[in-house]
């Protein structure tokens, strides 16, 4: 049996919207009782002035015992450096990981309004993002960070699922064998537990912000090349913010399927997409399914000229 990753939350009609965030959600949740129940935090960061953008995701799956950590950087004059670790024991307890050659934590300082990451890893640094497909290859180089994401916006609960989006500011440090980088910058973080199938079918979700301040985030999934559903949310420079049941996107895929480019529409917002940097990851399920993400770093460009940074990710379930 398969679980749409974006299906209604146990007990609740489609449709219905997930309205009530509070403080305790940012929490673990108790887990549930099928084979694919997990629960996962991401958060990303753009800051074009210094070249750097990347993401952290830590991805629990309590009854196939293991979790998920992934944390990368990407620039347009770099090489990707990425932490893939997709078989790790899940914490005992709050967030913290240990293993050989990762410590990581995810800290809830202020309840929807303030979080903190630290990582401190060996990292595998090529030129080639493709060569995460497959097993890791390159070379093992040093990585750290130490960031903070603050709220800059309002939560926005997704229709009928468990997950939440919040737009915020991002500002700290990543650390690289050739010293620090100093971000203070804008990114998206959000939250998502219960039933999830990423080897299903395929989806893309994008992230990010205008030049005018604009905030924007839409998810487009789709069956067989059919679109099945969109949603997601703008904000505008005044923090006003309206949620949408219209996002859709096209891509056209290169070598590896990378996107060589793609539009979005969210709403009344139509934005040509043009991916920067990548950082993939493949993920392979415990009955031997394999999917790939070509997240990238995206530059936006809106049909009325406003131009944007921040990051799509495609899923890409492989046949």
């Amino acid at each position: 049996m398969s679980f749409d990753p974006f299906a209604p939350a146990d007990g609740a009609a489609p449709g219905v919207r997930f309205d009530n965030v509070g403080a305790h959600h940012e929490d673990p949740h108790p887990k549930g009782d099928g084979a694919l129940w997990s629960e996962s935090w991401y958060l990303d960061f753009v800051d074009p002035d210094r070249g750097v953008a990347g993401y952290v995701r830590l991805g629990l799956q309590p009854n196939q015992g293991v979790a998920w950590y992934w944390a990368c950087l990407v620039g347009p004059d770099r090489p990707l450096v990425t932490v893939i670790d997709n078989e790790i024991r899940p914490p005992a307890r709050g967030l913290e990981i240990r293993t050989e050659g990762l410590w990581a934590n995810y800290t809830v300082e202020t309840a929807l309004d303030h979080v903190s990451v630290g990582v401190e890893a060996f990292a595998i640094s090529t030129s080639d993002p493709t060569d995460v497909y497959g097993g890791l290859r390159g070379d093992r180089v040093p990585f750290g960070l130490d960031l903070e994401w603050e709220t800059d916006g309002s939560v926005y609960a997704y229709p009928g699922t468990t997950r939440y989006e919040i737009p915020c500011r991002v500002h700290g440090e990543i650390m690289l064998a050739d010293g620090p980088i100093h971000v203070d910058c804008l990114g998206q973080r959000d939250h998502s537990w219960g039933e999830r199938d990423w080897w299903a079918y395929s989806w893309s979700w994008t992230a990010g912000w205008l030049s005018d301040g604009t905030r924007f985030h839409g998810t487009s999934v789709d069956v067989d090349d059919v679109h099945l559903f969109g949603t997601g949310y703008l904000q505008g420079p005044d923090g006003t913010r309206i949620e949408v049941d219209e996002a859709r996107r096209t891509e056209v895929l290169g070598p590896a399927g990378l996107p060589e480019r793609a539009t979005w529409q969210v709403h009344d917002l139509a934005m040509d997409v043009e991916p920067v940097a990548f950082a993939p990851v493949e993920a392979v399920a415990a009955d031997g399914r394999v999917t790939r993400f070509p997240r990238a770093w995206c530059r936006f460009t809106a049909a009325d000229g406003r131009t944007g940074h921040g990051w799509t990710e495609w899923n890409q379930p492989q046949a």
